[in-house]
């Protein structure tokens, strides 16, 4: 419980003063741009031209002179201010990631029970970007309110999706077996990724059920390349074959069960096995979150042993890196963040830590066991005393088993408004599974992801 209590006027005393430390985030300038209908573009965040790709927005003069306006409101005098007039005059400029110091000085009593104060913005340890004057009618009697009292808000922005599809659309599309899209979901997530230029679609499946489903959808298969394979398990095979014969480049899945694709994937002699097992890695794209979230297992293994966790990790690991994370950070997950005997998880995420330190696990920084809010929250990783490199930072989040990682994903997902995207690695070839429940961007996601780690590993 946060509780904000008032200075009424006759208590308020010449040379008061208050302040208040905000971290400026360009979510703040999204609910900005919707509050106040300015959508000036030099305000939202965009990729910055010296090439490190950061996000680069202006704050609005208007947004930070609202922070004044906190302070009065909440601190000084606090709770039942109300303005009469305030001046501003901007000496500077923020921007995303700074930290702003705003900082109110009593300096006048005036009649009617109205106070004046002096009024500043910095940049903590640095300039001073606003000053002015505020003059305000202060509360008569004792207020106060509760922070918790005041409904939460998510902005919904998915900037990472968005990254990640500028830097698929100008390469070459990749050629990609799909396999049986023969209903309106599966042929349109196809095309979706043909229309972008991520993915050049190679159709198995049955023709009839196919042309079917681009009538409902509204679109012509004339200039796509069709193979007419009534058989799920045929198209399977065939599809396999596409891509051991060089003409696919990745594998989607269509309108049939996974176990049918996965089948063919890895038979003996023909499929695309390369001695690493199969795993499916999620890709979320989580409002809020300044870097991407990597969720594997959540598809395929269900009971995962140690070997399999070690493939688990190294192919979540070179999917980060193929999405332009240099060092990826792991986060082994279980219940708690103590080695316990008694629960096995914690066991498998030490041992994998210390492969990591060995190398036996390459290219990232793995530590566990993990519990998820000391994973992903630095605060709760202090709390706990854990200090290391991935504590409080995890880029990759390795579940137990399928059932933990499965109800994360779709946690993240359906709760905390995440894009998700996915595919399968550990093949010769990446292959994409889709849901029926997955929206367009997701879907153009899972062709993105697809054809980056293709191109990278083709370097």
């Amino acid at each position: 419980m946060t509780i904000l209590k008032n200075t009424p006027f006759d208590a308020l005393e010449v040379g008061m003063t208050a302040e208040a430390e905000r971290l400026c985030v360009a979510d703040d300038f999204f609910v900005f741009a919707h509050s106040s209908g300015n959508l000036n573009p030099l305000h939202l965040p965009a990729e910055d031209g010296d090439g490190d790709g950061r996000p680069e927005a202006v704050a609005p003069s208007a947004w930070i002179g609202a922070l004044i306006s906190g302070v009065l409101g909440n601190r000084l005098p606090g709770p039942g201010t109300l303005y009469e007039s305030q001046t501003l005059e901007w000496t500077g400029r923020a921007h995303a990631g700074d930290t702003l110091i705003t900082r109110v000085t009593l300096t006048e009593k005036l009649d009617g029970n109205r106070a004046r104060f002096a009024t500043t913005v910095s940049i903590k340890d640095g300039p001073e970007i606003l000053k002015g004057e505020a003059v305000v009618i202060a509360p008569t009697t004792q207020r106060s309110f509760d922070l918790h009292d005041i409904p939460g808000l998510r902005v919904q922005s998915h900037l990472h999706f968005d990254r990640l599809l500028a830097e698929a659309e100008p390469l070459p599309p990749i050629p990609t077996a799909v396999v049986a899209p023969e209903e309106a979901n599966s042929l349109g997530g196809a095309l979706l990724g043909a229309e972008h230029t991520i993915i050049r679609p190679i159709l198995i499946g049955d023709a009839a059920k196919m042309h079917a489903a681009a009538a409902e959808l509204g679109k012509d298969l004339s200039g796509y390349e069709i193979i007419d394979e009534p058989s799920h398990t045929a198209a399977a095979e065939t599809g396999v074959r596409l891509v051991n014969e060089g003409r696919a480049n990745a594998l989607m899945k269509g309108h049939l069960h996974t176990d049918i694709l996965l089948s063919a994937v890895l038979k003996s002699g023909t499929g695309l096995r390369v001695g690493r097992r199969l795993s499916h890695v999620f890709v979320m794209d989580v409002p809020g979150l300044d870097h991407l979230l990597f969720v594997s297992d959540a598809a395929i293994n269900i009971a995962p042993d140690l070997e399999t966790k070690v493939d688990i990790i190294q192919n979540a690991i070179d999917l980060a890196i193929a999405l332009g994370i240099a060092v990826p950070k792991v986060g082994v997950l279980s219940a708690v963040e103590t080695v316990t005997p008694k629960i096995p998880s914690t066991l498998d995420a030490a041992i994998l830590s210390k492969m990591a330190d060995r190398g036996q696990i390459r290219g990232g920084e793995v530590d566990g066991p993990l519990a998820m809010d000391n994973a992903v929250d630095i605060a709760a990783a202090r709390t706990k005393g854990i200090r290391s490199a991935v504590a409080g930072r995890a880029e990759i989040l390795i579940a137990p088993n399928l059932e933990s990682g499965n109800m994360l994903a779709k946690e993240l997902t359906f709760i905390a408004g995440a894009e998700a995207g996915g595919i399968v690695l550990g093949a010769k070839c990446p292959i994409i599974l889709t849901s029926r429940s997955d929206d367009d961007k997701a879907r153009l996601a899972s062709c993105a992801i697809a054809a980056l780690y293709a191109r990278k590993a083709t370097v």
